[in-house]
């Protein structure tokens, strides 16, 4: 391809960034979207599990299987959450908290390390492009259907 869309450009970047993610993940005996879903979760109040799917652009499916995976491994307890006796609660335990910490620690050194390599200009930039891509698609601009005759 002698052109890169910028399509193209965001989903190589973002395999490259999840790769990196679930390669350090190993280290922690974890995965990314382990990782991801412990910094999805309030530490201190809990987060309603019917909240986590749309909070982290993921079907419930998907989630159901990272939130299992967790229960067992001791990083979550689901709880009744009090505001609806339906509902329940994905609270983290003493585990997850220090997992948690370590997520956090992992995305901060990303963060830091491409600050330190980018200008803020580029930065503020890259964020404007990233909020006008998301308008875009969120205001259905993108994938107009032509009529065919």
């Amino acid at each position: 391809m002698k052109e890169v869309t910028i399509d193209y450009a965001l989903r190589a970047t973002w395999q490259a960034v999840a790769k990196m993610y679930n390669e350090e993940a190993k280290e922690f005996d974890s995965t990314m979207a382990v990782g991801f879903t412990l910094l999805s979760i309030d530490p201190k109040k809990g987060t309603p599990s019917t909240a986590l799917g749309p909070k982290m652009g993921m079907e419930a499916t998907s989630l159901s299987r990272i939130l299992k995976s967790m229960e067992e491994k001791g990083l979550i307890q689901r709880k009744p959450n009090p505001n609806d006796g339906r509902g329940v609660l994905i609270h983290l335990t003493d585990f997850g908290l220090q997992k948690r910490k370590d997520s956090k620690d992992v995305v901060l050194r990303f963060n830091s390390v491409v600050q330190e390599n980018v200008s803020e200009q580029q930065l503020d930039s890259f964020f404007k492009v990233m909020k006008t891509i998301n308008n875009l698609i969120a205001e259905k601009k993108i994938h107009i259907k032509e009529t065919t005759n």
